[in-house]
């Protein structure tokens, strides 16, 4: 064989192992998309129905009258009143905040046409932040008695019109949160592999995982608060926590 022709011979050998070698090399390829395109996407579900650890109750009360310095005084009377309510009821001073009183002059407006029965409105604020969630609940039932000693209670001034009752707050999110994960992603992969079996196919890795929001909503209410913040609307002291995960599992033959 001459030398021109060995080359030749080798050359071939070369490009066809070369051809094989692509040709495996593909056909690897195009196993690897069809299997990536084969999986499935679920979601996993936990909750837990825990109870508030902070209460927080604004106790607003107003008075009004024509002369200024007798209406202030009985709204000072009312203030003492409130402070010795809270103090038999136990809460310490510790949990006590005392706003500062707010004044309105209702013929203040030289536009106005309207003269109310009483010229001033003196507004003030004692709110409670206590982690005895139970002492302040049995509070809050005796409120009648402030009532019978001459003490308007109205809306909060730093919490809106009619939300001057008691809201309970669950503070302690942090510290379920990695096991509410970890049933989560169970409960998904439990999904999952149903689904698989009736494919005939059996759960692989995860593709693609995704946390949803934890939620905590009142035990017998549906509006949603995140991160634990106060729960204004229902007044719960229980509370459900609330998380779903997404995931996607690649499915194996």
């Amino acid at each position: 064989m001459t030398p021109e022709n060995k080359q030749l011979t080798y050359s071939s050998l070369i490009l066809a192992l070369g051809l094989v070698l692509g040709a495996w090399i593909l056909g690897s390829k195009i196993r690897d998309i069809r299997m990536a395109d084969r999986y499935v996407s679920v979601r996993g579900l936990a909750e837990r129905t825990v109870k508030s650890d902070l209460a927080i109750w604004p106790l607003p009360f107003r008075e009004a009258g024509n002369d200024l310095k007798t209406t202030f005084a009985k709204s000072e009377e009312d203030r003492q009143a409130v402070l010795d309510f809270l103090a038999q009821q136990g809460i310490p001073s510790s949990d006590i905040t005392v706003g500062q009183p707010s004044v309105i002059d209702t013929q203040a407006n030289e536009f106005g046409n309207s003269h109310p029965a009483n010229r001033f409105i003196v507004q003030q604020q004692v709110s409670v932040r206590s982690t005895n969630v139970d002492q302040v609940a049995a509070a809050v039932q005796k409120t009648r008695e402030l009532v019978a000693r001459g003490v308007v209670l109205g809306a909060g001034q730093n919490y809106g019109p009619g939300s001057g009752g008691v809201s309970y707050v669950f503070t302690g999110l942090n510290a379920i949160k990695p096991e509410m994960i970890t049933e989560a992603t169970r409960n998904a992969r439990v999904a999952a592999e149903r689904f698989a079996a009736d494919a005939g196919s059996k759960v692989g890795t995860i593709r693609q995982a995704s946390q949803g929001l934890f939620t905590i909503t009142s035990a017998d209410n549906t509006a949603p608060t995140e991160g634990g913040m106060p729960d204004l609307a229902g007044g719960s002291m229980m509370k459900k926590v609330r998380v779903v995960t997404t995931i996607d599992y690649y499915l194996e033959k």
